[in-house]
């Protein structure tokens, strides 16, 4: 397990503030990110249901005697570090408190549909108004401008309209052909990193300038760009890529091939590892073969090779060619499950699965964060929070008194 870094360590956003209006994913992905960096961030709930993820079990955390709590892993996923304050915004009074907040934090995010948070009085260009040094960062499905501004936007659709599935599954010609989307939801997960990054980009400007400003992220945006070399080879040829299954648009070989006992991973970078590849195999004549000598040839000549290459690995074992191949310095690897990937040797060195204290568990496990900073460790100070379980905290901090916070949790303001 990770051990947690001493408690006077320093981290390199202490000292920012988060609002947090976000839900689901996207955004609560950044802010967490955001959080285990040392910002104070302040998530804000619905009262009653909070962030929707909440119910998006089973499977949901259990208790001491192995019940079922009210928390869905999902939710526990992408909440740690963050405090809870469950307020109604449909209220004015709810909407005071947020406003208020917003002028005690560097930024805020949020994830409402286009237009939705004037009815507030807690859109960016009235929050900037009144805190100009505020960095405000909006993550919708498709932006705030376009033809499509006002749709909603969600992870699986994006993935189809922004190209991904056009390129993710088996060939269509072959058995199980067709589109697939990723297993984990990428276009919420790319979305919320590039906001870290666009936040920490403007806060820097912030701090040079006393200037805040607007973030316009959207999923479908982030979608195409992390199209990436593929969305480059359509630009250069004008052909669109199409399903490879778990073979490379560019490389050969580079796929899964199976061994006689079980699957491996076989990714030949250059010519001189498929020069090795070829003596372990015992076919140096493949390296020489002009057809295949380099790896524009092995690209052209796939349809030849790749059948020679998977006789060949089928005559040995999974375990001998991982480690010749290893021995060589050729890239390989298994496959695993996810069970089998966090028991993995290495990733119980990298301190993968960190253990944490829960109001409703003994010990709540999450995967760590995969940041590594020498001077400004991560640190894990709080689990995912309990829906509304720092509100009277949080709105004593922001200055108001104890009949105020009292009013209006008897009105449903406040939970």
């Amino acid at each position: 397990m990770q051990q947690k870094p001493p408690t006077q360590a320093p981290q390199a956003l202490s000292g920012v503030r988060v609002l947090d209006l976000s839900r689901v994913l996207a955004g609560p992905w950044c802010t967490q990110t955001l959080a285990d960096l040392g910002a104070d961030v302040i998530k804000i709930e619905r009262p009653g249901t909070g962030d929707d993820t909440r119910a998006w079990g089973p499977p949901y955390l259990q208790d001491a005697d192995g019940r079922d709590t009210t928390e869905a892993a999902y939710f526990l996923g992408a909440n740690r570090n963050k405090r809870s304050l469950a307020v109604d915004l449909s209220k004015p009074e709810g909407q005071a408190i947020v406003r208020r907040l917003a002028g005690q934090v560097d930024v805020l995010v949020e994830n409402f549909k286009v237009g939705d948070l004037a009815r507030y009085g807690l859109d960016a260009q009235s929050l900037l108004a009144e805190h100009p040094g505020l960095v405000i960062c909006s993550i919708t499905g498709f932006g705030q401008t376009g033809p499509y501004a006002e749709r909603a936007g969600y992870d699986y659709a994006v993935q189809g309209m922004g190209g991904l599935m056009s390129v993710t599954g088996e060939r269509d010609d072959l058995p199980g052909g067709g589109p697939q989307k990723v297993g984990v939801a990428v276009a919420d997960l790319f979305t919320g990193m590039y906001a870290t990054v666009a936040i920490l980009a403007a806060l820097r400007h912030r701090d040079a300038t006393g200037q805040g400003q607007v973030i316009d992220m959207a999923l479908f945006d982030t979608q195409l760009a992390m199209l990436a070399n593929l969305g480059s080879n359509y630009l250069c040829s004008g052909k669109a890529p199409g399903r490879m299954g778990n073979a490379h648009q560019n490389i050969v070989p580079y796929q899964v091939f199976e061994a006689r006992d079980g699957h491996l991973i076989l990714a030949v970078g250059n010519d001189r590892q498929f020069a090795k590849f070829c003596d372990i195999a015992g076919r140096p004549d493949w390296a020489a073969d002009p057809r295949f000598a380099t790896n524009a040839e092995r690209v052209r000549h796939r349809a030849t090779l790749v059948p020679l290459l998977e006789d060949a690995i089928r005559q040995r074992p999974r375990a001998d060619w991982l480690a010749a191949l290893e021995a060589a310095k050729v890239p390989c690897g298994s496959i695993n499950a996810i069970g089998e990937a966090l028991a993995d040797p290495q990733a119980q060195a990298r301190g993968s699965v960190v253990d944490m204290p829960h109001p409703l568990a003994p010990v709540l496990r999450l995967i760590a964060s995969p940041m590594k900073l020498s001077a400004t460790p991560v640190r894990y100070l709080h689990a995912p929070p309990l829906l509304g379980q720092h509100s009277d905290e949080l709105l004593r901090e922001a200055g108001f008194d104890v009949k105020e916070i009292t009013d209006w949790r008897a009105a449903g303001v406040i939970a």
